[in-house]
């Protein structure tokens, strides 16, 4: 119930916050609440993907993309996604959450979630996401691009990217996907 009361805030403060560019890192603030610590006294996995759920929506409103993605009956879904963890998230604690889009092909944009606190990476999500259409359909990201007045080219897929979606593949293959 927690992030419900967050995505409020979200909606609510995201628009008097510095706006951003489609290819820069949006910073959405956010503090650990007792609600999402696990047994272990630290917060919890699954509440890392639902901030980063959180952090997109600000990062499409300061970049100025959530009003034409909502005019035209569009949405985004998450395809995949993967987190490595590096240090714990302890109750009160400040910290970050940097969304970067860093790459798209013809069908998915592919974005970088970075939690830091105190200058220090804490974990790091990628998530690859697709936009669908109300109407029916898939929206490609040059679509969406175009939608929003943009005439840019995805950057070079990083390494460790290119790996991750290799490795998911061949993940989904095994799996009969």
């Amino acid at each position: 119930m927690n992030l419900i009361f967050r995505l409020l805030h979200v909606l609510l403060f995201s628009r008097f916050r510095k706006s951003v560019g489609v290819m820069d890192e949006c910073a959405t603030p956010f503090r650990v609440w007792p609600t999402d610590l696990d047994v272990l006294m630290h917060m919890n996995n699954g509440v890392y993907l639902s901030l980063q759920d959180l952090a997109r929506v600000d990062y499409m409103i300061r970049a100025g993309a959530a009003k034409k993605i909502s005019e035209n009956g569009w949405y985004p879904v998450v395809a995949s996604e993967m987190i490595r963890f590096r240090r714990s998230l302890q109750v009160f604690q400040k910290f970050e959450l940097r969304t970067r889009l860093i790459a798209w092909d013809e069908k998915y944009l592919y974005l970088e979630h970075k939690f830091t606190s105190r200058g220090e990476v804490m974990a790091i999500g990628m998530i690859r996401a697709r936009f669908l259409s109300k109407k029916g359909g898939l929206v490609s990201p040059q679509d969406l691009l175009k939608a929003l007045d943009l005439d840019l080219q995805s950057p070079p897929m990083p390494a460790h990217l290119q790996s991750w979606l290799s490795a998911d593949q061949d993940h989904s293959k095994s799996l009969g996907l």
